[in-house]
Protein backbone atom coordinates (compact mmCIF):
# COMPACT_ATOMS: atom_id res chain seq x y z
CA UNK A 1 0.00 0.00 0.00
CA UNK A 2 1.44 3.38 -1.34
CA UNK A 3 2.40 5.90 1.97
CA UNK A 4 0.00 8.63 0.70
CA UNK A 5 -3.02 6.33 0.69
CA UNK A 6 -2.82 5.58 4.35
CA UNK A 7 -4.73 8.25 6.40
CA UNK A 8 -4.34 8.30 10.17
CA UNK A 9 -7.66 7.98 11.70
CA UNK A 10 -7.93 7.53 15.00
CA UNK A 11 -10.88 5.12 15.07
CA UNK A 12 -8.33 2.34 13.18
CA UNK A 13 -5.62 3.29 15.71
CA UNK A 14 -7.72 2.39 18.69
CA UNK A 15 -9.22 -0.73 16.81
CA UNK A 16 -5.55 -1.91 16.21
CA UNK A 17 -4.45 -1.11 19.87
CA UNK A 18 -7.86 -3.39 21.25
CA UNK A 19 -6.81 -5.96 18.84
CA UNK A 20 -2.84 -6.02 20.18
CA UNK A 21 -4.12 -6.01 23.76
CA UNK A 22 -6.50 -9.16 22.81
CA UNK A 23 -3.50 -10.71 21.15
CA UNK A 24 -0.75 -9.87 23.79
CA UNK A 25 -2.97 -10.97 26.57
CA UNK A 26 -3.78 -14.16 25.29
CA UNK A 27 -0.30 -15.40 23.80
CA UNK A 28 2.33 -13.05 25.35
CA UNK A 29 4.99 -10.69 23.71
CA UNK A 30 6.73 -13.72 22.56
CA UNK A 31 3.69 -15.72 21.37
CA UNK A 32 2.29 -12.83 19.02
CA UNK A 33 3.23 -11.96 15.57
CA UNK A 34 2.53 -8.62 14.45
CA UNK A 35 0.16 -10.50 11.51
CA UNK A 36 -1.87 -12.32 14.05
CA UNK A 37 -2.68 -8.58 15.17
CA UNK A 38 -3.26 -7.05 11.62
CA UNK A 39 -5.90 -10.40 11.46
CA UNK A 40 -7.54 -9.79 14.52
CA UNK A 41 -8.10 -5.82 13.80
CA UNK A 42 -9.55 -6.68 10.61
CA UNK A 43 -6.19 -4.64 8.61
CA UNK A 44 -3.81 -5.35 6.28
CA UNK A 45 0.09 -6.01 7.83
CA UNK A 46 1.04 -2.42 6.00
CA UNK A 47 -1.46 -0.40 7.97
CA UNK A 48 -0.55 -1.83 11.17
CA UNK A 49 3.13 -1.20 10.66
CA UNK A 50 2.39 2.29 9.43
CA UNK A 51 0.61 3.14 12.60
CA UNK A 52 2.95 1.71 15.14
CA UNK A 53 6.23 0.38 13.32
CA UNK A 54 7.06 -2.38 15.06
CA UNK A 55 5.79 -4.92 17.64
CA UNK A 56 7.83 -4.27 20.58
CA UNK A 57 6.70 -0.57 20.01
CA UNK A 58 2.77 -1.44 20.06
CA UNK A 59 3.60 -4.00 22.64
CA UNK A 60 5.30 -1.13 24.92
CA UNK A 61 2.00 0.86 24.18
CA UNK A 62 -0.44 -1.74 25.40
CA UNK A 63 1.84 -2.45 28.35
CA UNK A 64 2.23 1.16 29.69
CA UNK A 65 -1.60 1.47 29.33
CA UNK A 66 -2.66 -1.42 30.69
CA UNK A 67 -0.36 -1.11 33.79
CA UNK A 68 -0.56 2.49 34.28
CA UNK A 69 -4.38 2.53 34.25
CA UNK A 70 -4.21 -0.50 36.81
CA UNK A 71 -1.48 2.18 39.04
CA UNK A 72 -3.64 5.15 38.98
CA UNK A 73 -6.91 3.37 39.49
CA UNK A 74 -4.98 2.18 42.77
CA UNK A 75 -3.30 5.95 43.45
CA UNK A 76 -7.15 7.29 43.29
CA UNK A 77 -8.50 4.58 45.89
CA UNK A 78 -5.27 4.81 48.26
CA UNK A 79 -5.17 8.75 47.94
CA UNK A 80 -8.49 9.44 49.52
CA UNK A 81 -7.86 11.40 52.55
CA UNK A 82 -11.74 10.67 53.50
CA UNK A 83 -11.08 6.81 54.06
CA UNK A 84 -10.01 4.48 55.98
CA UNK A 85 -7.54 1.80 55.33
CA UNK A 86 -10.34 -0.53 55.86
CA UNK A 87 -12.83 1.30 53.74
CA UNK A 88 -9.53 1.80 50.91
CA UNK A 89 -9.06 -1.74 51.15
CA UNK A 90 -12.28 -2.67 50.68
CA UNK A 91 -13.02 -0.30 47.47
CA UNK A 92 -9.88 -1.66 46.02
CA UNK A 93 -10.77 -5.58 46.76
CA UNK A 94 -14.43 -4.58 44.74
CA UNK A 95 -13.38 -2.48 41.55
CA UNK A 96 -9.99 -5.04 41.09
CA UNK A 97 -12.56 -8.35 41.17
CA UNK A 98 -15.11 -6.89 39.02
CA UNK A 99 -12.08 -5.58 36.52
CA UNK A 100 -10.85 -9.50 37.05
CA UNK A 101 -14.01 -11.60 36.56
CA UNK A 102 -14.19 -9.25 32.66
CA UNK A 103 -10.99 -9.75 31.98
CA UNK A 104 -9.11 -12.75 34.20
CA UNK A 105 -6.31 -13.44 31.82
CA UNK A 106 -4.71 -10.14 32.99
CA UNK A 107 -3.04 -10.50 36.06
CA UNK A 108 -1.11 -13.44 34.43
CA UNK A 109 -0.13 -11.53 31.27
CA UNK A 110 0.80 -8.90 33.84
CA UNK A 111 2.94 -10.91 35.71
CA UNK A 112 4.35 -13.12 33.06
CA UNK A 113 5.48 -10.08 30.57
CA UNK A 114 6.81 -7.75 34.02
CA UNK A 115 9.38 -10.85 34.61
CA UNK A 116 10.34 -10.84 30.97
CA UNK A 117 10.02 -6.85 30.56
CA UNK A 118 10.89 -7.53 27.03
CA UNK A 119 10.76 -4.03 26.32
CA UNK A 120 11.80 -2.08 29.80
CA UNK A 121 8.56 -0.38 30.39
CA UNK A 122 8.67 -0.61 33.80
CA UNK A 123 11.10 2.29 33.90
CA UNK A 124 8.93 4.63 33.10
CA UNK A 125 6.25 4.00 35.19
CA UNK A 126 6.14 6.28 38.21
CA UNK A 127 5.36 2.78 40.66
CA UNK A 128 7.03 4.09 43.80
CA UNK A 129 5.49 7.96 43.80
CA UNK A 130 2.32 6.55 43.13
CA UNK A 131 1.88 4.04 45.81
CA UNK A 132 4.57 3.59 48.41
CA UNK A 133 3.84 8.01 48.82
CA UNK A 134 0.52 7.29 48.88
CA UNK A 135 -2.31 8.49 52.07
CA UNK A 136 -2.53 4.83 52.28
CA UNK A 137 0.89 4.04 53.00
CA UNK A 138 1.07 7.44 55.99
CA UNK A 139 -2.33 5.80 57.68
CA UNK A 140 -0.72 2.25 57.95
CA UNK A 141 2.56 3.48 58.98
CA UNK A 142 0.51 5.39 61.63
CA UNK A 143 -1.15 2.36 62.50
CA UNK A 144 2.21 0.80 63.05
CA UNK A 145 3.33 3.53 65.57
CA UNK A 146 -0.08 3.28 67.38
CA UNK A 147 0.05 -1.25 67.76
CA UNK A 148 -3.00 -1.68 65.20
CA UNK A 149 -0.85 -3.30 63.04
CA UNK A 150 2.09 -5.48 63.53
CA UNK A 151 4.46 -5.29 60.31
CA UNK A 152 6.32 -2.56 59.47
CA UNK A 153 6.86 -2.30 56.25
CA UNK A 154 3.75 -1.64 54.28
CA UNK A 155 4.68 -3.36 50.91
CA UNK A 156 4.07 -6.47 52.90
CA UNK A 157 0.23 -5.14 52.89
CA UNK A 158 0.21 -4.08 49.78
CA UNK A 159 1.67 -7.61 48.55
CA UNK A 160 -0.89 -9.31 50.15
CA UNK A 161 -3.94 -7.34 49.17
CA UNK A 162 -2.77 -7.71 45.29
CA UNK A 163 -1.85 -11.35 46.07
CA UNK A 164 -5.58 -11.98 47.77
CA UNK A 165 -7.18 -10.71 44.64
CA UNK A 166 -5.30 -11.71 41.79
CA UNK A 167 -3.47 -15.27 42.93
CA UNK A 168 -7.40 -16.98 42.56
CA UNK A 169 -7.75 -15.44 39.24
CA UNK A 170 -4.28 -16.71 37.92
CA UNK A 171 -4.53 -20.40 39.87
CA UNK A 172 -8.49 -20.41 38.54
CA UNK A 173 -8.42 -23.58 36.75
CA UNK A 174 -7.01 -25.76 39.83
CA UNK A 175 -8.87 -23.81 41.78
CA UNK A 176 -12.19 -24.83 39.97
CA UNK A 177 -10.97 -28.68 39.27
CA UNK A 178 -10.32 -28.93 43.42
CA UNK A 179 -14.04 -27.31 44.15
CA UNK A 180 -15.54 -28.73 41.36
CA UNK A 181 -16.90 -25.43 40.04
CA UNK A 182 -18.56 -23.91 36.75
CA UNK A 183 -17.50 -20.64 35.36
CA UNK A 184 -20.85 -19.18 37.26
CA UNK A 185 -19.39 -20.75 40.38
CA UNK A 186 -16.41 -19.70 40.16
CA UNK A 187 -18.04 -15.75 39.41
CA UNK A 188 -19.57 -16.56 42.60
CA UNK A 189 -16.88 -17.82 44.68
CA UNK A 190 -14.86 -14.78 43.77
CA UNK A 191 -17.86 -12.28 44.74
CA UNK A 192 -17.75 -14.40 47.97
CA UNK A 193 -14.25 -12.90 48.51
CA UNK A 194 -15.09 -9.60 48.34
CA UNK A 195 -16.23 -9.57 51.89
CA UNK A 196 -13.59 -12.22 53.16
CA UNK A 197 -10.16 -10.57 51.79
CA UNK A 198 -10.18 -7.46 54.11
CA UNK A 199 -10.65 -10.46 57.18
CA UNK A 200 -8.04 -12.25 55.89
CA UNK A 201 -5.70 -9.33 55.80
CA UNK A 202 -6.59 -8.35 59.51
CA UNK A 203 -8.81 -5.42 58.52
CA UNK A 204 -12.42 -7.01 60.11
CA UNK A 205 -14.32 -4.85 61.88
CA UNK A 206 -14.01 -5.24 66.00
Amino acid sequence: MAKENLKLDSTTEERIKEAARAVFIKKGFNGTRTRDIAEEAGINLALLNYYFRSKERLFEIIMFETMLGFMQQMALVFNEESTSIKQKVEKMVDSFTELLLREPNIPLFIMSEIRNDATGFLEKLPVANMVMSSVLVKQYQEAYKNGKVKEANPLHFITNLMALVQFPFIASPLLKKMGNMSDPMFREFMLERKQIIPRLIGLSDK
